[in-house]
């Protein structure tokens, strides 16, 4: 068998041009064919190692993404080391396929390197640290520096120049580098600082209103941070927009397990005035008013004793008013409510009077920070709170609509409106 083919190389050499591209091909082959053998070895021998490994799940990209890289080098080596031997090839011809060789090496051993810093990444997003701490700023700023610097070696391996003489230049081309990665500069920066403020982590809910964002933080990078909003948008942000402006982490409400309930009722000021023995009787129905009356006509009652003869008619004395009755009612109601978080502030006040009603507000905290819960809670109260306005002879204030216009009408029939 080897007589026939030595038989054939001797023919072939009879033929120069003929010989030099059979042994060209022949090296494309034995490159190929050597690769091929050497993924199949190396990926099923990773495949096999980590099967039974615990790190399975986070070395399972390694043979695909960093050794079938490492693997393109034997082809470029090969071709590189077996050029010169290829008879009737000039030594330029040989010295620019030398040269693209080497650079196709770098950059392959560039790429390769940037999945590594992928898959370290991907083993520390696994952690339950990763999701306070992100590391996915600094994985691009490495990536950064392997591509300048892969750069730079290719381009002195296309030369065929010693790599030293151009990073001798970088000095003179600081400036202009500055000049050039003043953002990723400036992004930098701002990542350092928010991983080590912990200003903003992932799964955070911010709001930032110049950016049109209110929604969970789900991907911290080196120049954006990427906000899912609740209506399932996304929203990218500059990450110094996030250091240098203004924006509201609710991440405190989440930590301390209750959301606000702040809102007002618009009382209307006419309904406002003094409870009436009668009233105050029907009122003591109420069980979480009577403690307060009982106590409340005591202290009133001792007050007036103490007031002079003269002082005895009753524009003088102390009374119990509806509204301050009312805002007993809704205190003692909302310390008995299921869904309010009695560890926290607690309060019913009286804001300045408006043109539209005198605002009760309600201050107080649910005891849960799932949106759809506080909502159904913030509901409860309010619809029983407007029900049971009446009881107090109070009402709430509002505009007239078109039924209070044409009410006013002589002719006027409820039942054909």
């Amino acid at each position: 068998m080897f007589d026939h083919v030595y038989q054939a190389i001797a023919w072939l050499k009879g033929y120069p041009d003929a010989y030099s591209a059979g042994m060209g091909a022949a090296l494309l082959i034995f490159a190929a064919l050597s690769t091929f053998l050497l993924k199949v070895i190396f990926i099923n021998g990773i495949y096999r190692l980590f099967s039974q490994s615990p790190l399975v799940q986070t070395f399972q990209q390694l043979p695909t993404k960093v050794i079938s890289r490492i693997l393109h080098v034997v082809p470029a080596l090969s071709i590189m080391y077996g050029v010169p031997y290829i008879p009737e090839i000039s030594k330029t011809i040989s010295t620019i396929i030398a040269n693209l060789c080497s650079a196709f090496i770098v950059l392959t051993l560039a790429m390769a390197l940037c999945s590594v810093l992928d898959m370290i990444n991907t083993a520390y997003q696994s952690r339950t640290r990763a999701t306070q701490r992100t590391i996915k700023s600094y994985i691009q700023i490495c990536k950064i520096g392997v591509y300048c610097v892969t750069t730079i070696l290719c381009i002195a391996a296309l030369v065929d120049k010693s790599p030293l003489i151009m990073f001798s230049g970088l000095g003179a081309l600081a400036a202009v580098a500055v000049l050039v990665f003043q953002s990723t500069l400036h992004s930098l920066v701002a990542s350092i600082q928010i991983s080590s403020s912990e200003i903003v982590r992932l799964g955070d809910w911010i709001e930032v209103p110049q950016f049109n964002a209110n929604g969970d933080v789900i991907d911290i990078a080196l120049h954006q941070i990427l906000v899912r909003n609740h209506d399932f948008t996304l929203t990218t942000i500059p990450t110094r927009a996030i250091v240098e402006g203004s924006f509201k982490n609710w991440r405190g409400m989440r930590e301390c397990g209750g959301r606000r309930i702040m809102r007002s009722l618009f009382i209307d000021q006419n309904t406002v005035g003094f409870l009436t023995p009668e009233e105050k009787t029907d009122l003591s129905r109420f069980s979480l008013l009577r403690d307060y009356l009982i106590e409340k006509d005591r202290e009133i009652n001792a007050w007036n004793e103490k007031l002079p003869e003269a002082g005895k008619d009753e524009v003088n004395q102390r009374r119990l008013t509806n509204l301050g009755t009312f805002r007993a009612y809704l205190e003692q109601y909302l310390r008995n409510h299921p869904g309010v978080h009695q560890g926290m502030t607690l309060m019913v006040r009286l804001l300045d009077p408006t043109p539209t009603g005198l605002p009760v507000e309600i201050y107080v905290f649910a005891n849960t920070t799932a949106w759809v819960d506080y909502e159904r809670i913030q509901g409860d109260i309010f619809d029983h709170v407007i029900s049971i306005l009446p009881e107090f002879g109070l009402s709430v204030h509002q505009s007239p609509s078109g039924v209070d216009l044409r009410a006013l009408r002589p002719d006027y029939d409820p039942l054909r409106a």
